[in-house]
């Protein structure tokens, strides 16, 4: 009789591949901005009702907003997303010196933003708690440069660590996050300008 061994295999587990898919991050920014439009949306229909239930407005007689030094800085803060673009795709490609002169650009073109919206708040007549009009134009542009303020403070630290050395072709993924929160901070303009500064014209 002869002794036979039998080897039994044990069942090798293959780990599932990952899926390919965002990262936590980016939904985390995108769950962010979702929240924060709602906000923008609600205040946009509050100053349209408050205007639709106005005989007059401004109210108050409240002289109109500044219109031609708006317009340019306006259109300085949408310019704003294209060297960022400029950025994404360069880091995409590894090059590092794209990424940061788009970086940098961005961030001066937003700076110029807020120098004007700070000087024109300056320059205006009228509170927040004069009436209903001032209430939501303070609220509302104030609340937007406030994002504009965090998404420059955003992008300095992206830009130390552009300047670190710490992104790659394949390690870029602050950038994108940032990238993605600045561009809403630019579309939300697109919105409350013509709501809070352009309207007010249009008689």
């Amino acid at each position: 009789m002869s002794n036979a061994v039998i080897v039994v295999e044990a069942p090798v587990t293959v780990a599932p591949a990952r899926a390919p898919g965002r990262s936590v991050a980016w939904w985390g920014m995108v769950v962010t901005i979702m929240t924060e439009a709602t906000i923008f949306a609600a205040l946009i229909s509050s100053y349209f009702f408050l205007r639709a239930a106005s005989k007059q407005w401004p109210l108050g007689g409240i002289e109109l907003p500044e219109l031609r030094d708006s317009v340019i800085f306006s259109v300085v803060l949408w310019g704003s997303s294209a060297p960022l673009v400029w950025a994404e795709r360069g880091i995409r490609r590894g090059r590092l010196g794209a990424l940061r002169a788009g970086l940098l650009l961005s961030f001066l073109m937003g700076a110029a933003f807020i120098f004007h919206t700070v000087d024109d708040f300056q320059k205006l007549h009228f509170g927040w708690r004069d009436n209903a009009y001032g209430s939501i134009f303070y609220a509302t542009v104030g609340l937007h440069a406030a994002h504009v303020v965090i998404g420059l403070l955003m992008s300095l630290v992206v830009q130390l660590k552009a300047w670190q050395g710490r992104f790659s072709a394949e390690r870029h993924l602050t950038v994108e996050v940032y990238a993605l929160y600045w561009h809403f901070v630019d579309a939300v303009w697109l919105f409350v300008f013509p709501a809070f500064i352009l309207s007010p014209h249009i008689r």
